[in-house]
């Protein structure tokens, strides 16, 4: 181990390796509810592409397994190091090292945080549109799990916002994918194959991010419905109305309770209202001209009353920041109340009213709980999970995964596979496709040293 970590000393330096004693728990964990923290044998911070190639040959050579780290924020244990591994941490490849305005893209090291790009694009009037609810985390993190959040129903998820990648293969060599254009139709896309591999195919060591016009005016309006499925049926004519909402959310009525209370929100909803209401619908409008948007926030009030809406709220700007503040921490909300877990299935949003009741038939099977939020404008389901018997939690979620499944969707929409759910991937996913993943992993991977343990045991 001695001299295992002296060759890792030697390349990113000795104040920037740690072994033993020196790891702090931090590095031991993402925010996983179900995975137990292991400590890594080491930790290196890389400062450049060509130190993170030279980690990667030498653990190859010594078989050490290899983790990499953003800011640790994700959900599905695919941060988690081994106890006998190195986890390369990209704390100090933070530089957001281009704005380039002309073909409105940024180019950023992994390291970087969505709050420190939104700072520094905002300078230009653009803004980087991936929001996964975490703005702590790196754009690395969110890049290795394809990450959404509530702007995705505008603006799409992170594969659709990154157009390159510079990465280092375990073998050490250092590769360019994708570019400054809007498209490529030259051989295979390995920009999109390494977004979304939770780092066990590559790791990048700068991405391409689009930038788009930073609008000046927005709304928020919280529609509350007596039935969630009439949430659900709302969802369609909404998107189809041509109002292009930047949000398009549901919460149901216990977890509106829950994260009022943790925020202390104050909304104007009335208490005989709140106590007959089922679930919300959140909808966020944003337009570069005021007349517009408030054209925009009059049809949107009307259409949602056509649709069965109990009422309709526009909350004020501190109101809507706070209450989209505490959306995106719903996660931290149901962590706080002791949930089991949580979960993020993705069915097509015309299955959302099905599926959910679906759900709720299966937890109460179970003797179990199962409440939530999500993105309603692209089915993303989260929810969080109380069940303590970990046996009949795991046979809950996996007839909750198979159901989605059955019904044209995916175990996750965006917090990945990790090791929290391979067993349930493995269990469910076409062997066939499982077959030629574990191919592509190996063409790419072939010691098997990034992430062993993700995605395929």
């Amino acid at each position: 181990m001695a001299d295992v970590a002296a060759r890792f000393a030697g390349i990113v330096g000795v104040g920037n390796l740690l072994s033993g004693n020196e790891v702090g728990e931090d590095y031991a964990h993402d925010e996983s509810l179900t995975c137990e923290p292991h400590k890594p044998a080491y930790v290196a911070k890389p400062g450049s592409a060509e130190e993170v190639a030279a980690l990667l040959v030498a653990a190859a050579e010594h078989a050490v397994p290899v983790t990499a780290r953003g800011s640790g924020s994700g959900l599905s244990g695919a941060a988690r190091p081994r106890e006998d591994g190195l986890l390369i941490s990209f704390e100090r490849m933070n530089a957001v090292l281009e704005i380039d305005t002309a073909n409105q893209v940024a180019v950023v090291q992994p390291g970087v945080t969505l709050a420190q790009l939104d700072a520094e694009t905002a300078v230009a009037g653009l803004a980087y549109t991936v929001y996964p609810g975490e703005l702590s985390a790196s754009v690395g993190g969110t890049v290795g799990t394809n990450a959404g959040g509530m702007r995705a129903v505008k603006y799409g998820v992170t594969r659709n916002n990154v157009v390159g990648l510079q990465a280092v293969l375990p073998t050490g060599e250092i590769i360019r994918t994708g570019g400054r254009t809007s498209k490529v139709a030259t051989g295979y896309d390995l920009t999109q194959l390494i977004i979304g591999s939770e780092g066990t195919l590559a790791l990048a060591t700068e991405v391409i991010v689009k930038l788009y016009p930073r609008l000046p005016y927005g709304a928020t309006l919280l529609a509350p419905f007596g039935d969630l499925d009439q949430v659900m049926q709302a969802v369609p004519p909404i998107l189809a109305s041509g109002l292009a909402p930047n949000i398009l959310e549901y919460v149901d009525n216990l977890t509106m309770a829950a994260i009022s209370y943790n925020e202390k929100l104050s909304l104007g909803v009335p208490d005989e209202v709140r106590d007959a209401t089922q679930a919300y619908l959140v909808v966020g409008l944003e337009n570069r001209d005021s007349d517009r948007l408030d054209g925009d926030v009059e049809r949107a009030g009307e259409l949602l009353s056509e649709l069965g809406a109990t009422d309709v709220y526009v909350l004020d700007g501190g109101s809507a920041r706070k209450l989209i503040e505490a959306r995106e921490k719903a996660f931290w909300t149901a962590k706080s109340v002791g949930a089991d877990d949580v979960i993020d299935v993705v069915v097509p949003r015309s299955e959302m009213p099905a599926f959910l009741a679906r759900v709720r038939e299966l937890a109460t099977a179970a003797e179990a709980g199962a409440l939530g939020c999500g993105h309603a404008g692209d089915g993303n389901v989260h929810l969080g999970i109380f069940c303590k018997d970990p046996e009949k939690r795991y046979r809950l979620l996996r007839d909750i995964f198979a159901d989605g499944m059955a019904r044209g969707g995916a175990i996750s929409g965006e917090h990945g596979i990790g090791q929290s759910r391979k067993q349930h991937f493995l269990e469910l996913e076409d062997p066939a496709k499982v077959a030629l993943m574990r191919r592509v992993k190996q063409a790419f991977d072939p010691t098997d040293i990034l992430n062993p343990g993700v995605l395929f045991g």
